[in-house]
């Protein structure tokens, strides 16, 4: 994959990408990660990115002038191409007004060929850039920060470590929180371990297995798999419930995690 970064601020970048599986990837060639700085592309001599909006209205907007002129010289596919679905590439615009990254679309980003990440800056981006020049537009939570690097930084983590090799067990990153495996039919089976399907991950624990008193759960120390896979789903469906009851909507449920839930919202009063 190659993944290419739009921004005023490369030098931001110089650790991120630095670290981790992010780095692991690129030194094993399953990704090629170039930041390019957006003030190559313009033509005065105070390299100017950015002007007052038309209308009136605080702070300044990233003008379309030299994102075009980047993502032109970028020698892309047409948008209508990338829209459809012909190619696969894509150009993401971040921005508080986009559509909420999540696991299924870092998923779906890690299945490109190759990702640009435009990060605005300022009250925004012109309009015109969103509407004729990127393919999705989209924000990493619901709140606001000063710019699209944070949030350039966090998709190519969430998407680098899905590129098959990326990470050592990639059976691993089936089995984290918000991940939808549609191989998983039933929350019981043989292994003791159990993807998320879409639900928060259950609790971990490692040696000692008694630390100052607080004890593992004996559930996990009895080698019994069928009951600690058991016992992980249901701990995965409390937490789900308490901390983000949200992602049960969209969850894939088992008539016994039905169960399970009806339990526990009954023991809950």
């Amino acid at each position: 994959m190659k993944a290419d970064i739009i921004t005023i601020f490369p030098d931001f970048f110089r650790g991120p990408l630095e670290y981790g599986i992010t780095r692991r990837a690129q030194e094993m060639g399953l990704a090629s990660i170039q930041v390019q700085d957006l003030r190559e592309f313009t033509h005065d001599r105070h390299r100017t990115v950015d002007d007052r909006p038309f209308g009136g209205g605080e702070g300044m907007v990233l003008k379309p002038e030299p994102l075009f002129e980047c993502l032109e010289a970028m020698g892309l596919a047409p948008r209508e191409d990338r829209v459809a679905g012909r190619v696969k590439e894509s150009v993401v615009l971040l921005s508080a007004q986009g559509q909420r990254f999540t696991q299924k679309v870092a998923a779906e980003l890690a299945l490109l060929d190759r990702i640009v990440l435009v990060c605005g800056r300022y009250e925004g981006v012109d309009e015109r850039v969103a509407d004729f020049l990127a393919d999705r537009e989209l924000s990493i939570g619901d709140y606001v920060l000063s710019g699209g690097e944070i949030a350039a930084a966090v998709i190519v983590e969430a998407v680098m470590r899905l590129l098959p090799g990326a990470v050592g067990n990639e059976a691993s990153t089936q089995q984290e929180s918000f991940t939808i495996d549609a191989k998983v039919k039933d929350s019981v089976g043989a292994d003791s371990t159990c993807g998320s399907n879409g639900l928060l991950d259950y609790p971990h624990y490692t040696r000692p297995a008694d630390f100052r008193g607080m004890a593992v759960p004996e559930v996990l120390l009895n080698g019994d798999h069928q009951e600690i896979r058991r016992w992980r789903r249901e701990q995965a469906l409390k937490k789900t419930l308490r901390n983000r009851p949200d992602l049960l909507e969209g969850a894939a449920l088992s008539d016994e995690d039905a169960k399970i839930l009806a339990r526990i919202k009954a023991e809950r009063g």
